[in-house]
């Protein structure tokens, strides 16, 4: 399903769904962080997407990014909490959902980056190589969030 992207656009379509979703931000040894290029729209982001039904949210940071990186993670902590009402996502089904999404800080466990239905390709990405790549801005401020480590997590 395409997705598009509306970012500070007084244009945008009204938003009609909020879904909880996550982003998960994963460094290796080498300190680098862990992306995929998304198959719906080609832009590079961290793993993550939607809750299911009896999950807790922390199993749908691991689960999805086993899914769409072949990497198992543990969480360790939250990066912040996004929810910008000025970034909607438009889908080719007519959804168009507003931003509401938890990214949370994991930790490397085992697995190699293999790409996915979601996931056209899976890197690990120096922090210099970040302007190379095509990444929405509001993907962009959970990356730097994450690189920073800030003593506490970023709500907006």
């Amino acid at each position: 399903m395409a997705r598009i992207e509306h970012f500070n656009n007084p244009n945008a379509p009204k938003p009609n769904s909020i879904v909880v979703a996550v982003t998960v931000f994963v460094q290796d040894e080498q300190g680098r962080v862990l992306l995929i290029q998304r198959t719906d729209n080609g832009l590079w982001a961290l793993p993550g997407g939607a809750q299911d039904f009896g999950e807790y949210i922390a199993e749908t940071a691991v689960r999805e990014t086993r899914e769409e990186t072949g990497v198992e993670v543990k969480v360790t902590g939250l990066v912040g909490i996004y929810t910008n009402p000025n970034h909607v996502v438009e889908y080719s089904d007519g959804e168009v959902r507003q931003q509401f999404s938890i990214c949370f800080r994991g930790q490397y466990v085992d697995g190699e980056p293999t790409t996915s239905d979601e996931s056209s390709a899976v890197a690990w990405v120096r922090k210099d190589e970040l302007d190379e790549l095509q990444i929405h801005p509001s993907m962009r401020l959970r990356i730097d969030h994450g690189f920073t480590c800030r003593a506490e997590p970023y709500i907006g």
